[in-house]
């Protein structure tokens, strides 16, 4: 791999959105030699300023480092800007949001141009690039070896976790963990909307709304036990059966404060089916509604 001279590993970096822009900043700073490209050469400039090299095209930019990482706006954009490079004998990095089978495509299509491959799913926000505190992380998958060759590297920036040799696996985290985030939004949304028409400050309920949520929190590792044994009895403290019995209570009381059900219906909707169909008694917990999602 090319090295600087105080031993630190030069990393091409395609796009430089704000993400790319953060991942380029951290790099710099911490003595890494960077090349950058991006299709509107301007977002360069303050780059070049603060020591990148920018090359004049992504030809030039894959050529120039073992190390190559692309964080572009989706998957087709990387076949796009790759698709003139040489790629044989490169580790490529690819940070770009995409879906697991997109991922694993484009695992193969590096591989078959001479590329060892990484996927990686950022779990951060620009702003979090480079602040070690504020908690983000990379998943990564695909080559192991890879991996451990460029972990110090690709740890600068933001953490890394690596979840497995499968390289849709990062794609799949990163997408599961963002579902389960707009899940909890949507519970934030309905419960704000609640309170809106009532002399209420929604920032005397956003702490207890905090505090509740994250005492719920630990209810997914149950979830993840019952799953693995496939007894979905087993530690219920709230039966099925009880909670669809509680939720006319909720629909009532949206309908009362002018609040559209629609965020809660569907998942309502699947508690009775499960009730009716999967759970006899009804003395499992919620995980039953799982199986009515896989298809």
């Amino acid at each position: 791999m090319t090295q600087h001279a105080l031993g630190k590993t030069a990393v091409t970096l395609l796009g430089l959105g704000a993400m790319g822009t953060a991942l380029a900043r951290t790099w710099l700073a911490a003595g890494h030699p960077v090349t950058v490209w991006n299709r509107t050469p301007a977002r360069a400039a303050a780059l070049a300023a603060e020591g990148a090299r920018v090359a004049d095209g992504a030809a030039a930019a894959v050529a120039a480092n073992a190390l190559v990482v692309v964080c572009l706006l989706d998957d087709a954009s990387v076949g796009e800007v790759l698709a003139g490079t040489d790629l044989t004998g490169k580790d490529l990095v690819n940070l770009t949001t995409s879906t697991p089978a997109q991922a694993r495509s484009r695992a193969r299509w590096a591989g078959e141009r001479g590329a060892r491959y990484l996927d990686g799913g950022i779990m951060a926000v620009p702003p979090m690039i480079g602040v070690p505190e504020a908690g983000g992380y990379v998943f990564y998958s695909g080559s192991r070896e890879l991996f451990e060759r460029h972990r110090e590297t690709l740890g600068v920036p933001v953490g890394t976790t690596y979840v497995g040799e499968d390289a849709g696996f990062a794609a799949l985290y990163d997408v599961a963990l963002l579902s389960a985030m707009y899940g909890m939004f949507a519970g934030a949304a309905h419960a704000f909307a609640l309170i809106h028409k009532e002399d209420i400050d929604p920032a005397a309920l956003a702490p207890l709304l905090a505090d509740w949520l994250v005492a719920m929190a630990p209810a997914v590792h149950q979830t993840a036990e019952q799953l693995r044994s496939g007894d979905y009895t087993k530690g219920v403290g709230s039966t099925l059966a009880m909670q669809v019995a509680g939720t006319p209570t909720f629909l009532s009381t949206a309908e009362q404060q002018g609040v559209s059900p629609e965020l809660l219906s569907p998942y309502f909707a699947l508690m009775r089916r499960r009730l009716s169909e999967g759970s006899g008694s009804g003395e499992e917990d919620l995980t039953g509604v799982i199986d009515l999602l896989v298809r």
